[in-house]
């Protein structure tokens, strides 16, 4: 299909699973995820892409570079620029955080399901490079 049309907000309300790539085009990759209560994305950085998200349900805390914290709530969104070290997580512990992202360019392979996070941490040990030293900083 040449490019992506439809309900994105019933799209991203009725998605259970952790990340699925809905549209994957030469720039740009339309990603739903899933968080359950209290999950969180995990650390990571994206040398070359921007990272646009939408919280559609619950509430989202997003750390930035460490230490800086921004709450994104339904119908709000944030904008991750490439390099910088971002964990987006679950502000419930018992309510689901449905959003939904775009990665510029693209960042999964295309059709990409994640039915939980177990399995995109084990996908994305294949997919990408390894992370850098950021663990040994912040860890």
């Amino acid at each position: 299909m040449t490019g992506y049309f439809g309900p994105i907000a019933k799209q991203t309300e009725k998605n259970k699973f952790f990340r699925q790539v809905l549209y994957t085009g030469k720039y740009a990759q339309l990603v739903v995820m899933c968080l359950q209560g209290g999950e969180e994305i995990g650390n990571e950085v994206h040398e070359k892409v921007d990272q646009f998200f939408r919280i559609e349900q619950g509430k989202a805390k997003f750390v930035l570079n460490g230490k800086e914290e921004h709450l994104v709530k339904a119908d709000e969104a944030a904008i991750v620029p490439a390099g910088t070290y971002h964990n987006v997580i679950n502000a419930s512990k018992t309510e689901k955080l449905l959003l939904y992202t775009l990665y510029s360019p693209p960042n999964h392979p295309d059709g990409t399901v994640h039915k939980n996070k177990a399995e995109a941490e084990e996908a994305e040990k294949h997919e990408h490079q390894p992370k850098s030293g950021w663990a040994k900083i912040f860890g």
